[in-house]
C-alpha cells in the first residue's frame, strides 16, 4: 500500500503508499507491548528530520541469512545513492523491515523472528536474541520499507544463500523482497496435507460476513500483498533494537518504528475494529509472545479465501517494468506470498481485478462504517478515523493514478470523500449505483468529524496522492528469481457482472491518457 510522505522525498518519485510509513511509528512501549493483545490503534510521530528524505535506500543481507546465526546478525541500512543523502533506520520515512518464519516440517509448527535492522556502521540498542531453530526447519524472510525503493545488496554471497528475489533482471519490486519464500510455503503445504498446520479459519465479523483476509477484494488495494508486520525499538540517538519484552524494559524511553502495509493494516486495525482475530505465531525473540506475520495471513488466505480471490494483477505498480506489464515479474512477486502463477497476462487480468474491487469494496467499507468509524485513524495526515482511511484508499486505487478502474472500466468512480484544509478526508459519500445492483441510495458517510472545513472540495482523489513511479532498474545485485512451481491450489479468481453504469453525482475522474499495462 503506497502513500506519499507529506515531507519532500529526494531520489524517483515518490510512488503510493496507502497504508503510511506514519503508522505506529513513535508509540512509548507499553503501547506497543499491548498492541497485538488488545489490537488499539494509536498514532505517534516519531522525531523530526529534514524535508529533504532519501527515498531510496539499500539493504546489506548479512552472510548465511537463513541460519540462526544469520538471523541473529543486523541487516545495514545505507544510502543507494549517497548524493541523495543519508539513510536512517530512525526515520520513519526511510525506516526497513525484516519478518522471518520458520516451519518444523515435523511438525507443522510456525514460528516468527524478526532480524533487526540498524544503520551502516552502527551498533543495536541491544543484541539480537539468537534463535533456537527446529532440525531441519524451513526459513524465510521478507522485506518491507517505508521509502520508494529498497534494494537487497549481497554480503559473501547471502543472496545466493537466501534465494532472496528483489525483483527481475535489474527491475525492482520496490518495497517488497523476499528470501527462500517459495521454500517456505511448499513446507507448509505438505505439512497442511499431512495434517499438521491448519491455517486459522477466518471467522465471521461484526458485519455477519467472514472476517477479510489478505486475499479479499473488500481489503485489497493497488498493491496488495506488500510489507510486513515488524516493529522495532528506536532510542532517543537513533539505535534500534527488537521489540521484545526484554529490551522494552531495559529501554524505558525508546519510542517505536513500525511498517505501513497491507497486513498492518488487515491484522491490527481492521480485525480488531470488526471483532476478527488474527492468526499469530510463537516470537523466537521474546518466549511467551505471539506474533501476526505476512507469512501466516497469506496462508490463511489461501487456505480460506472465498472466491473471488484477489491475486497480484499485472497493473500493480510493483510488478510493472519501465511502466509495461512483466509476467515474469509479476509470477516472481506472486511466489513470494504464495499466490498461483499467471500463465498469461490476461489470467493477471487489470480489468478483471478492478471489476471485483469496484463490485465488492465500496459496499463492504460502507457496511463497516458503524465499527470503522470511531476507530483511529492509520494515518492521521490521511484521514480522521479507519474509515475515511479506507474510503480514500479505494479511491486511489480505483483512480487514473492507481490501477486506472476508471478507465479500464470506463465507470467512475463510487466513493468521493472530502478533505479538510489540510487534505485530511474527513467524510466520504457513495453512489451505490455504481458498484452493484442492488437499488441502495445514494449515502453520505462521515467519520469522526462531520462538519467538512468551509470551502474544501469533494474529491475522488486521494489527498496524499502522486503520480505512480514504477520499479527503477539497472540495479547492480539484484538476482533473478528462480523458477519454482506455483502448488497454491487457489484460481484465478473469475469475472463477476460488469456493474451498471450510472452517473456519479460527485465529481468524475477523468481517465489516465495512457491506458493502464496489464489490463
Amino acid at each position: 500500500m503506497r502513500q506519499r510522505y507529506r515531507h519532500k522525498v529526494v531520489s524517483s518519485p515518490a510512488r503510493y503508499k496507502h497504508f503510511s510509513p506514519l503508522m505506529l511509528a513513535g508509540l512509548s512501549v507499553p503501547a506497543v507491548l499491548m498492541i497485538i493483545a488488545s489490537a488499539v490503534f494509536i498514532l505517534p510521530h516519531l522525531g523530526s528530520h529534514a524535508a529533504a528524505v532519501n527515498g531510496d535506500c539499500t539493504l546489506l543481507v548479512p552472510p548465511k541469512p537463513l541460519s540462526a546465526q544469520g538471523l541473529a546478525t543486523p541487516y545495514q541500512l545505507v544510502a543507494t545513492n549517497p548524493e541523495n543523502g543519508p539513510c536512517n533506520e530512525s526515520n520513519k520515512a526511510q525506516a526497513a523491515f525484516v519478518q522471518g518464519a520458520v516451519i518444523n516440517p515435523a511438525t507443522g509448527q510456525v514460528s516468527i523472528y524478526n532480524p533487526l535492522v540498524i544503520d551502516q556502521g552502527t551498533q543495536p540498542a541491544a543484541a539480537p536474541v539468537v534463535p533456537q531453530l527446529p532440525a531441519n526447519g524451513v526459513v524465510a524472510l521478507w522485506f518491507g520499507f517505508n521509502g520508494n525503493n529498497l534494494t537487497l545488496q549481497d554480503t559473501n554471497g547471502s543472496l545466493k544463500q537466501g534465494r532472496c528475489v528483489n525483483g527481475v533482471n535489474g527491475s525492482i519490486f520496490g518495497q517488497f523482497a523476499y528470501c527462500n519464500a517459495p521454500a517456505f510455503f511448499r513446507a507448509a503445504k505438505q505439512a497442511s496435507g499431512a495434517g499438521l498446520l491448519n491455517p486459522l479459519p477466518l471467522g465471521m465479523a461484526n458485519d455477519g460476513k467472514p472476517c477479510p483476509s489478505v486475499r479479499d477484494f473488500g481489503l485489497v488495494d493497488m498493491d496488495q500483498s506488500d510489507n510486513v508486520i515488524t516493529t522495532y525499538l528506536v532510542t532517543a540517538n537513533g539505535q534500534t533494537a527488537q521489540m521484545t519484552t526484554a529490551n522494552a524494559a531495559a529501554l524505558q524511553n525508546a519510542q517505536t518504528q513500525a511498517n505501513g502495509s497491507d497486513n498492518r493494516l488487515l491484522a491490527v486495525a481492521l480485525d480488531s475494529a470488526l471483532g476478527c482475530t488474527p492468526w499469530m505465531a510463537p516470537d523466537l525473540a521474546d518466549p511467551g509472545h505471539m506474533l501476526p506475520a505476512l507469512p501466516l495471513n497469506e496462508l490463511q488466505a489461501a487456505a480460506h479465501q472465498a472466491p473471488p480471490v484477489a491475486h497480484v494483477p499485472a497493473g500493480d505498480p510493483m510488478v510493472l517494468n519501465n511502466n509495461q506489464p512483466d509476467l515474469n515479474k509479476i509470477n516472481a512477486y506472486r511466489r513470494g506470498v504464495d499466490q498461483s502463477a499467471a500463465a498469461t497476462l490476461g489470467a493477471a487480468s487489470t480489468t478483471t481485478y478492478c471489476r471485483h474491487l469496484l463490485a465488492i469494496g465500496p459496499v463492504r467499507i460502507q457496511l463497516d462504517m458503524q465499527f470503522t468509524q470511531g476507530q483511529n485513524s492509520p494515518d492521521p495526515a490521511a484521514a480522521n478515523t479507519l474509515f475515511t482511511f479506507l474510503a480514500q484508499r479505494f479511491v486511489a486505487s480505483y483512480g487514473a493514478n492507481g490501477l486506472n478502474c476508471v478507465g479500464l472500466l470506463n465507470m467512475p468512480d463510487p466513493v468521493a470523500v472530502t478533505t479538510d484544509g489540510n487534505g485530511v478526508a474527513i467524510s466520504a459519500t457513495f453512489n451505490a449505483g455504481n458498484t452493484d445492483t442492488q437499488s441502495q441510495n445514494t449515502n453520505p458517510a462521515t467519520g469522526g468529524d462531520t462538519t467538512p472545513t468551509a470551502g474544501v472540495p469533494t474529491t475522488t482523489a486521494t489527498p496524499t496522492s502522486s503520480p505512480t513511479v514504477f520499479p527503477t532498474t539497472g540495479i547492480d545485485g539484484t538476482p533473478t528469481p528462480t523458477t519454482v512451481p506455483d502448488t497454491n491450489p487457489t484460481a484465478t479468481p473469475t469475472p463477476s457482472p460488469t456493474p451498471i453504469p450510472t452517473t456519479n453525482p460527485t465529481a468524475t475522474p477523468t481517465p489516465s491518457p495512457t491506458a493502464n499495462p496489464g489490463n
